[in-house]
């Protein structure tokens, strides 16, 4: 006993001995990041971002099903659905990126669980005939429904940490960061997608797996695709129409 403890002190110190290296043998100087200016108000868009709707118009969306231009609603700043000409996405493809977007369901809303104030954000929109990859977006003010298609949800995948809901009235807002789905040179799946997402400004889902397409029937499957859309949809719900604003997206390199 006596011969081992004497053998670990002369071996600490040798080590205590060991000349520790120049703190500069540990310091980065290249690459610099590149200089990003911060909005000037909570929500804000940063220098970088692009403004997928700022109040004025749609130019940055288009039909989901034919490309046509968008023909949901905009008036006093608002982006309001309208259900009968569908769903939109923006022109734009997109791979990973860092996604703000506020919305607000109708204080008037009525209905209950899923038809009430139903729509998503679709993080990545791959065709007409596609699921696509939604969060959802729900009233989550005293509405019960199924946990994994409530608001904060990765639909029919994941629950989300808490309900961070706001009442119908108020505006809510989504920040999200979307990792796409990267798929090898025959089709098959090289790395999965992932997604963290804060709903008023409270972590619900935390860089999340995604096991593929958010089916509403059947379990969910990856098909390839290269970047694409983010997609709002019109559901086909009976409760008024809910609004956005202040939608951006950071392209992530």
């Amino acid at each position: 006993m006596l011969a081992a403890a004497g053998a670990w002190t002369a071996a600490a110190g040798a080590q205590q001995q060991t000349p520790l290296p120049q703190p500069e043998a540990t310091e980065i100087w290249q690459p610099v990041p590149a200089v990003v200016i911060p909005g000037e108000t909570a929500g804000a868009p940063p220098s970088d971002a692009i403004a997928l709707f700022d109040g004025k118009n749609e130019d940055e969306w288009v039909s989901a099903q034919d490309h046509t231009p968008a023909r949901w609603t905009v008036a006093d700043g608002l982006l309001t659905v309208a259900k009968n000409t569908g769903n939109i996405e923006t022109r734009r493809h997109f791979h990973d990126y860092q996604l703000h977007i506020e919305w607000r369901i109708p204080a008037d809303i009525a209905g209950s669980g899923q038809g009430r104030g139903n729509s998503g954000v679709f993080l990545a929109s791959t065709g007409p005939g596609d699921a696509g990859y939604e969060l959802q977006v729900l009233d989550g003010y005293k509405n019960p429904t199924y946990v994994n298609g409530m608001v904060g949800s990765i639909y029919k995948q994941s629950i989300p940490l808490v309900n961070a809901a706001r009442r119908p009235g108020e505006w809510q807002t989504y920040d999200v960061v979307w990792t796409t789905p990267r798929f090898n040179a025959d089709g098959s799946l090289k790395t999965p997608a992932y997604v963290t997402v804060f709903l008023n400004g409270v972590l619900v889902e935390d860089h999340f797996q995604l096991k593929g397409q958010t089916l509403y029937r059947g379990q969910p499957f990856y098909q390839a695709f290269d970047g694409a859309a983010i997609k709002l949809q019109a559901h086909g719900d009976k409760s008024a129409p809910i609004s956005f604003r202040n939608i951006w997206v950071r392209e992530l390199p």
